[in-house]
């Protein structure tokens, strides 16, 4: 079975995220006012960005490319969006599945967005390869061939971390290679999600 099925058959039996994410097709965008805010997660402080309405940006604070969506004007300001990700972000790290996902709007290419949705198919607690992810869109016809390196490029600059679960993806043979917010963050963030599965099957046998 190729890798497009394989994360079709995963999204359907397992119920991952997948929605047309909204895009801004280059990164010369310009808006009125950016908003921040902070929120503390057991594995750091996060930083969140909106442009008023949708989640443009969340990061660790010491990750690479922090801030990287964001345009001046901007003030710390608590907006709607922010109450629905920090109620997101603590459903998730009380061991707790989300059900829903806040507003997002990117601003990136459209060949980004077409990755970001494949990350969106992963499901909670279960990872797949560059490899995966890459041949999956030749399937689409987003990329004329496989490479797991453009891929692997791509999601080191996905700008809503942990949302958009760029941490489930890994190297051939298990490998934990590059997390924007840290290998040791990365290791975190699936083990937290093994150790839902486990209590989960737990609790129902």
């Amino acid at each position: 079975m190729d890798a497009s099925h394989i994360l079709n058959e995963v999204f359907n039996r397992e119920g991952g995220f997948r929605f047309p994410l909204n895009v801004i097709a280059d990164n010369n965008f310009k808006t009125i006012m950016d908003y921040m805010h902070n929120y503390m997660s057991p594995l750091g402080e996060i930083s969140v960005a909106s442009d008023g309405e949708s989640l443009i940006g969340l990061w660790f604070n010491s990750q690479k490319y922090f801030g990287s969506t964001i345009s001046e004007p901007f003030r710390y300001e608590m907006v709607d969006v922010f109450k629905d990700t920090f109620r997101w972000l603590d459903l998730y790290f009380s061991g707790k599945q989300p059900n829903f996902l806040p507003k997002i709007f990117l601003r990136c290419s459209e060949y980004r967005i077409e990755v970001f949705n494949e990350l969106l198919r992963i499901p909670f607690g279960k990872t797949v390869t560059y490899s995966d992810i890459s041949h999956a869109l030749v399937e689409r016809k987003i990329m004329l061939k496989a490479s797991p390196r453009a891929v692997a490029n791509a999601i080191g600059h996905n700008p809503i971390s942990v949302i958009i679960p760029c941490h489930r993806v890994i190297g051939k043979n298990g490998n934990m290679t590059g997390y924007a917010g840290g290998i040791e963050r990365k290791i975190q963030l699936l083990n937290h999600e093994s150790a839902y599965f486990r209590k989960s099957r737990l609790m129902t046998e």
